[in-house]
């Protein structure tokens, strides 16, 4: 199947992802896309362990043609290499109900767990490229799924992907607020080797919580990159009419007229993300906050670094 042709400026908006309909299609147009965007940036990176040639395709990095070779066949060839780590990736996604708060028909925008699926998609499949083994594991207050690290594994990661974003959309909420600390906890006995893990989340949960959940996962020796996803609703509550606020983790209604409480809500908002950004890093977590309406390139960029940062180390 051929990619669309989307606009440059466009194919990272997730109001034009949403109209792609194939998750597998869509991780390929944004990695593709956005590598391309990079012009060769040394965050891509390359090890010393090489895997294979392939055709030099304009653009490639020419310190790293063949010379040897293209003195025996008069053809460019490029050196491909493995992976500095061959790392476990796993993903581990929040799909509590409070994660499909954002969907907007009017507009096109997605829910927070239908752009968590796309992020989700898009690393996993950048990973994969990297020959890394893939994983992924949803998460409510139990593990709902559960993918081991495979480099086989991206298939089945984007078809359990494609599953939950279609099932949160139809999904009735269910008493009862989430938690991340059981799953987490489980989650933790099968790293048995030091990972890399993506959190992808809306951390409705107290920062002292939070912090002690990703400990169990955190304390193995595990690098961990923390994405906190709101949509601007959740952020800046520009709400106008007043209307009962309905909890989505516990279907508890409240009144609410939004122009008394906008300012204090945005206090608190503030408070709970700087809360959680510092004690994220003092537990050298890779934490940051991201607007659902916004393209994926910050997204894609921050974990570019954070894994170089996390290689450096290595």
């Amino acid at each position: 199947m051929t990619a669309p042709v989307l606009p440059a400026t466009s194919y990272l908006d997730p109001t034009v992802l949403a109209r792609i309909g194939n998750l597998e299609l869509l991780a390929r147009t944004v990695v593709e896309g956005f590598i391309n965007g990079l012009h060769r940036s040394p965050l891509l990176g390359a090890s010393t362990d090489f895997a294979e040639h392939r055709a030099y395709m304009p653009g490639d990095d020419i310190r790293r043609i063949d010379w040897r070779l293209f003195a025996r066949s008069d053809r460019h060839y490029v050196k491909e290499y493995e992976a500095d780590t061959n790392t476990n990736f796993n993903v581990i996604l929040d799909v509590s109900p409070s994660m499909r708060y954002g969907a907007s028909p009017e507009d096109g925008r997605p829910s927070k767990l239908t752009y968590a699926c796309y992020l989700a998609a898009c690393l996993t499949y950048f990973s994969s490229l990297q020959r890394d083994r893939v994983s992924l594991a949803t998460i409510d207050h139990d593990i709902v799924d559960y993918v081991p690290p495979s480099a086989k594994h991206l298939q089945l990661i984007l078809h359990t992907l494609d599953r939950v974003d279609r099932q949160g959309r139809d999904a009735k909420v269910a008493p009862g607020r989430s938690t991340l600390l059981a799953p987490l906890r489980k989650l933790s006995e099968t790293l048995r080797r030091r990972s890399l893990v993506v959190l992808i989340s809306d951390f409705y949960e107290d920062p002292d919580q939070v912090i002690d959940a990703l400990g169990h996962v955190r304390g193995r020796g595990n690098d961990m990159i923390v994405f906190h996803l709101l949509d601007p609703r959740e952020l800046d509550f520009s709400f106008s009419d007043a209307s009962n606020f309905i909890d989505m983790e516990t279907g508890d209604k409240m009144p609410v007229i939004p122009e008394y409480l906008r300012q204090q809500y945005r206090d608190l908002v503030r408070a709970h993300t700087a809360t959680l950004a510092r004690r994220m890093a003092e537990s050298r977590a890779d934490y940051t906050v991201f607007d659902t309406s916004k393209p994926l390139d910050r997204a894609l960029f921050s974990f570019l670094a954070a894994r170089q940062r996390f290689n450096r180390v290595r």
